[in-house]
């Protein structure tokens, strides 16, 4: 095990470290309309959703957030994204699928303030917070996602009780990340003893791995041009490129994605 990965493994360190590394990559991309942070998603055969022409570069992140999102009709009710990164899927997703409010929330202040600026959308809202300490009341949100975040908190199992509070009773958790096959059990113990119920749950690593071919040539050229090469590798790991440890351990199943649907009873 490496230094960094030997760092990682302890949770209060791992946050501090992704407390610097977002707002860090946020400044760097400034200007380059990188709009989604997470990996994604493409089936075979294609997904073929319609995208406005200012949506279609985006298109394999969309659609992941559309797996997720339409797990459920969010049409009418109030939605919180809990760590929305730089707010693509918030936005296309408020556009899309027409909730009554959504709230992105994220730990990263200068991702917000990117979101503030750059997506000005009836109903959408951006917060700074944390998702361990979610700012709302209990028993106020009839639904919240979580794409692709939470295997950076350090206590997992407390952000689904957190989670499972805000949520009013018929609530849904739309959710769905990874985790490498020595944090598994972990993972799905916390998940069996949340307070909430498992509607569905899907392995979704082959379209994942799709996803992440169909943004490749984009993603090395944004990691070419706007990291320093010392970082060019954590670079093209944080983007899932071919080639990279996150990349092959999904390929060789030493990694799991997954997509899940939960319902606060």
């Amino acid at each position: 095990m490496s230094l960094l990965e030997r760092l990682f493994s302890i949770p209060p360190v791992r946050k501090a470290i992704w407390r610097l590394w977002y707002p860090f990559l946020t400044r760097r991309l400034r200007g380059e309309e990188v709009l989604f942070l997470n990996y994604a998603f493409e089936t075979d055969p294609p997904v073929g959703l319609q995208l406005d022409l200012e949506d279609e570069p985006n298109r394999a992140c969309i659609q992941l957030y559309h797996h997720v999102a339409t797990q459920i009709d969010l049409r009418g009710k109030d939605v919180l994204e809990v760590s929305c990164g730089h707010g693509g899927g918030a936005s296309w997703l408020t556009r899309r699928l027409r909730p009554a409010s959504y709230t992105g929330l994220d730990l990263n202040p200068t991702g917000i303030a990117f979101c503030q600026q750059r997506h000005r959308v009836p109903g959408l809202t951006f917060v700074q917070g944390d998702a361990q300490q979610v700012p709302f009341p209990d028993n106020s949100l009839d639904a919240v996602i979580n794409v692709e975040a939470s295997h950076c908190y350090p206590n997992f199992s407390g952000f689904l009780a957190e989670v499972a509070r805000v949520l009013k009773s018929g609530g849904h958790f739309l959710y769905a990340d990874f985790r490498f096959r020595d944090g598994l059990d972990e993972w799905e113990t916390a998940i069996a003893s949340a307070p909430l119920q498992i509607v569905q749950t899907r392995d979704i690593r082959d379209e994942v791995l799709r996803g992440m071919e169909c943004n490749a040539t984009r993603s090395e050229a944004l990691i070419c041009q706007r990291l320093p090469k010392f970082l060019h590798a954590l670079g093209r790991d944080f983007a899932g490129l071919p080639g990279s440890r996150v990349y092959e351990a999904l390929k060789a199943r030493e990694l799991s994605y997954h997509s899940w649907c939960f319902r606060k009873g």
